[in-house]
């Protein structure tokens, strides 16, 4: 299997990663435009498939790791169909890009991976068990995400316009955005993409949080509850006679200093014994590592194949 050529896809809505994999041959990257998801997912991947092949030729095998994958749009086979066009076609797997994420930060070693950008989704690993935590959605969860904090920020701004609330240095960044800080909420609810501006509003809470006292307690707030996740993950999958598990976090909301260190502090009072520890590698490893998922691995339940 490993003599194969592997074509892998890591594929998100601000764009999709593409690795071409050869035997006794530098890998191939491409990039392109990301997944629109109010089009169909299956013929989306097979035209990323189609240009990139048309580019290096056929492929043994096709993996893909995909943002917000749901369980219908998991299906291996109907990609594999519209891949083949009658002749013959590729092995494809295909996974929710959690299970890529951790694959490419941790491998094959058991714990959990905690990926916040502006969603966030927690993926925990043992022997035979598997629990995903979160990444439920900005609406529904998504908890100490980019948007999480965004959201955040701005409920503190509005609070202390109000008076309802302590006088923050996040407002000068609201106003800079909205001069007419009262008609900011009339904007954004009309705002197609609503959540990547709220989510941006991360950057300046992380920022101003050595010296602001209201971003200061979002990011322990954010760091909370991403330990939060990866505590929930790490006991539903632990069995007896485990060792101390291993834990990566990933992902953009962790270049904040305080957050990052807020959450290992919080890791190591919450699960004593616990190993943090740098990602190994990205999505992209993780979409190809896919093809190499042995029969017993506890992630293949969570992996559609065909072919």
């Amino acid at each position: 299997m490993h003599d194969d050529t592997i074509l892998a896809i890591d594929a998100g809505q601000t764009g999709i990663r593409v690795r071409l994999e050869r035997p006794d041959l530098p890998p191939v990257d491409h990039v392109f435009a990301g997944i629109r998801t109010h089009e169909p997912l299956l013929r989306q991947l097979a035209e990323v498939v189609r240009v990139a092949l048309g580019e290096h030729g056929a492929t043994d095998v096709v993996t893909a790791g995909v943002s917000g994958l749901t369980r219908r749009e998991s299906d291996a086979a109907s990609l594999r169909s519209i891949l083949s066009l009658g002749g013959t076609a590729p092995r494809v797997v295909l996974a929710h890009d959690s299970v890529t994420s951790y694959l490419g930060a941790l491998g094959d070693r058991t714990g959990a991976v905690v990926a916040a950008g502006t969603g966030v989704v927690t993926l925990g690993v043992g022997r035979t068990r598997v629990a995903r935590v979160d990444g439920w959605g900005n609406i529904m969860g998504d908890a100490g995400s980019g948007y999480w904090i965004g959201r955040e920020a701005l409920d503190a701004v509005m609070r202390a316009h109000d008076g309802r609330g302590e006088p923050t240095a996040l407002t000068a960044h609201v106003i800079a955005r909205w001069p007419d800080i009262e008609s900011a909420y009339i904007d954004l609810q009309g705002s197609e993409d609503r959540v990547a501006i709220v989510a941006s509003f991360a950057e300046a809470v992380a920022a101003l949080a050595s010296t602001d006292t209201v971003a200061a307690d979002i990011c322990h707030r954010a760091a909370h509850e991403l330990c939060l996740a990866a505590t929930a993950a790490l006991r539903r999958v632990a069995e007896p006679g485990d060792g101390h598990p291993t834990v990566c976090a990933i992902g953009g909301v962790f270049r904040s200093p305080q957050i990052r260190q807020r959450f290992v502090e919080l890791l190591h009072e919450a699960y004593p014994g616990v190993s943090v520890q740098p990602s190994r590698g990205s999505g992209i490893d993780g979409a190809i590592a896919l093809a190499h998922l042995g029969p017993d691995h506890a992630l293949l339940g969570y992996v559609s194949t065909a072919g």
